[in-house]
């Protein structure tokens, strides 16, 4: 119990000591500073500048730069459909694999687009080589690079700043940062035991005269970045369970370090650009405390383990159904908490297997999302419930709401209203319409309380841009391609559009100047506040399907029954 324990505190140390360091650097890429990296990138950029028309010093409005984000994507979504749809008849595919069913095609291409990377089919067998480097390792790409520009954007505008280009910030975000600590990731996990091949799949023979078919391919680039840039998605099935893509302890930890890196370095970056370190440490340690009380809530009920079982047994297991033995209960339910907190969506073990307790973590992750929330886009989140805590606390004490010296009026929190209520009705609503049909739509594996946390969850995890999900539920059907399509884009772009608008919004206010009446917001008094609210409000709203799903298991596992 103790060394579990053990592990998650030094991995999280190690992220802390992280966070400063990266989240000055990512400052420096994104205020035009220089770095170590610009002999080498700087000619690079220039072409790619010259060969796109962009000029490096035009300043976009809010709405070319949302324009810029949407036809960008669109374009680029494509591309990857007719990639994969052609995917018989373009090299890398030493397998000879065909094309997908257009609706699977249709729900990959969206999913990897947005940074989500909900699978609904098996990788090995399914996508080519080709298909999973040029097509879905591309997007992976180019999905992290574009939160992490809304991300920017989003605090350029809260402290004033003009929003800058999304063509230049998406570029410095990929050469700058996702594709040189991608490069040295990528290395450490193929000395760590990843393999990187074009080679097929490997055909050997057992010792009991039987054949076996080990499946390889690209995989240790393709890992990295998934990680990195919070995508999630598994070049196999088994995703990071797979000894392929996670094979020991120290590849495992370097996965979790990078999932959580660049999330958690953001707030920093926020620091810098607002020049306020007090409070970002103090959301810092806020987003900390919450992230620590979910490992904890989730680590406890593995290692208590399944009570029904327990009792069966007359002993104490920790729970260990759906769980690689390399890894064991610890830091699977670090993993879990981990993978939601940051809408990764990658595992390392079967979420489905997960105990009550860490179902209901994993479901608040996705319900709260700034815990430590997406690639960018969690850190403009959490900002949205600092303005609604601004808002709020300012009606009570009679004051107009002002935050960073700007004052928060009625299109702030009407654009605030918009980030925080789509989230619920695109999960809610089609989760609703599932369960209504129990056959013939929701494709349910298991009945009763945990059927109705596989089907929220689905939809929850597409709406957080997440990916993972309780993999009992039969999903590769026109029913779920379709409608966790449309959950996923509507919970990717219009928040980015009302983020871009709000960003805009504010960076127009003039400077208020404080006075002794002025409302600190980067107090510890504040700071708890907007936690408080940020719970509240999220558990008010999804209380009743917490309720249904996985309070009512525990308590019916609790019972014996």
């Amino acid at each position: 119990m103790g060394q579990g324990f053990l592990q998650i505190a030094l991995t999280l140390c190690i992220v802390i000591a992280i966070t400063p360091r990266l989240g000055q650097y990512i400052a420096r890429v994104f205020l035009g500073e220089s770095t170590i990296l610009d002999p080498i990138m700087n000619p690079i950029e220039k072409i790619f500048y010259l060969v796109g028309g962009v000029s490096k010093k035009e300043e976009m409005t809010a709405w070319q730069y949302i324009r810029a984000v949407i036809s960008s994507n669109l374009i680029m979504a494509i591309s990857v459909y007719l990639l994969i749809s052609f995917q018989g008849i373009v090299p890398w595919n030493p397998n000879g694999l065909v094309m997908p069913t257009w609706n699977t095609v249709l729900h990959t291409t969206i999913s990897f687009l947005t940074n989500t990377d909900q699978q609904h089919y098996i990788g090995e067998t399914t996508l080519s080589y080709f298909s999973q480097t040029a097509a879905l390792g591309f997007l992976m790409f180019t999905s992290a690079a574009t939160g992490l520009a809304v991300g920017i954007a989003f605090i350029r505008g809260l402290t004033g700043r003009k929003l800058g280009n999304f063509y230049v910030d998406i570029t410095l975000a990929i050469t700058r940062i996702l594709l040189p600590l991608s490069i040295i990731g990528a290395i450490a996990l193929l000395a760590l035991g990843v393999p990187q091949t074009l080679e097929g799949t490997l055909v050997v023979q057992t010792l009991d005269g039987g054949t076996q078919y080990i499946a390889r391919g690209p995989v240790a680039s393709f890992e990295i970045i998934k990680l990195l840039g919070n995508n999630g998605g598994g070049f196999f099935a088994a995703n990071s369970a797979h000894p392929f893509e996670n094979p020991n302890g120290a590849s495992n930890l370097l996965e979790i370090i990078a999932m959580m890196a660049i999330p958690s370095s953001l707030i920093y970056t926020y620091g810098v650009f607002a020049n306020n370190q007090k409070q970002t440490w103090l959301l810092f340690w806020m987003v900390f405390v919450i992230f620590i009380v979910m490992i904890w809530v989730t680590a406890v009920g593995e290692l208590q383990g399944n009570p029904i079982i327990n009792q069966a047994l007359n002993t104490e297991l920790p729970n260990l159904e759906g769980k690689e033995v390399r890894f064991g209960w610890a830091e699977t339910a670090f993993w879990a908490v981990t993978t939601t907190a940051t809408m990764t969506g990658a595992i390392n073990g079967m979420h489905d297997s997960l105990m009550p307790q860490g179902i209901f973590s994993s479901l608040f992750n996705l319900f709260v999302q700034i815990i430590w929330g997406g690639q960018g886009t969690g850190t403009a989140y959490l900002f949205i419930y600092l303005i609604l805590t601004v808002f709020i606390t300012g009606l009570m004490v009679g004051r107009t709401p002002e935050f960073l010296g700007r004052k928060i009026e009625q299109r702030e929190i009407f654009l605030a209203s918009v980030v925080l209520l789509i989230h619920p009705i695109i999960v809610l609503v089609p989760s609703a319409i599932a369960l209504a049909y129990p056959i013939s739509l929701s494709g349910i594996s298991n009945p009763g309380f945990h059927g109705i946390s596989q089907v929220v969850y689905e939809y929850a995890s597409a709406a957080a841009n997440n990916g993972s999900g309780l993999e009992g539920l039969k999903d590769n059907s026109l029913w779920w391609n379709l409608s966790s399509s449309f959950s996923i884009l509507a919970g990717r772009y219009i928040p980015i559009i009302a983020l871009i608008l709000l960003a805009d919004s504010m960076s127009r206010k003039p400077k208020v100047p404080q006075t002794r009446g002025t409302l600190k917001t980067d107090s510890f008094l504040f700071t708890s506040v907007t936690a408080f609210v940020a719970i509240i409000l999220a558990v008010l709203t999804f209380f009743p399907v917490l309720a249904l799903g996985p309070v009512a298991e525990g308590l019916k596992l609790a019972s014996g029954s």
